[in-house]
């Protein structure tokens, strides 16, 4: 569950993406929850447009985040912005303020000394 502070950093990360997907006419349709995990998957934090069923929005919100397991971190109009951590830590691109990406380990050097 994001807290308010973090929904306001994910906003402001947003702020210059454009929607990856659209919603029209057709609603939320098993193609349409697969175009989101497939956004989500590759980006983390993205942006959906309801081009139709604006009255409805905020259910089929719901909708999606639920069948994605995503949050909304906002919605401003008719867009709304849905983020969804990776599962593997060393995979993830955002990071909130105060916590620390996982540090890469280097492969160890191996020394193999030669007899003379």
């Amino acid at each position: 569950m994001l807290n308010p502070a973090q929904k306001k950093y994910l906003r402001g990360l947003a702020h210059s993406l454009k929607p990856l997907v659209l919603i029209g006419g057709g609603g939320v349709t098993p193609s349409l929850l697969a175009s989101v995990e497939e956004a989500l998957e590759g980006h983390e934090l993205i942006k959906i447009r309801f081009n139709d069923h604006k009255e409805q929005k905020k259910e089929l919100l719901e909708k999606i985040t639920q069948e994605t397991g995503s949050e909304a971190a906002g919605m401003i109009g008719h867009v709304a912005t849905l983020y969804r951590s990776r599962e593997e830590p060393e995979k993830r691109k955002i990071f909130f303020p105060g916590e620390k990406p996982p540090k890469k380990t280097k492969p160890s050097k191996t020394v193999i000394k030669k007899d003379r």
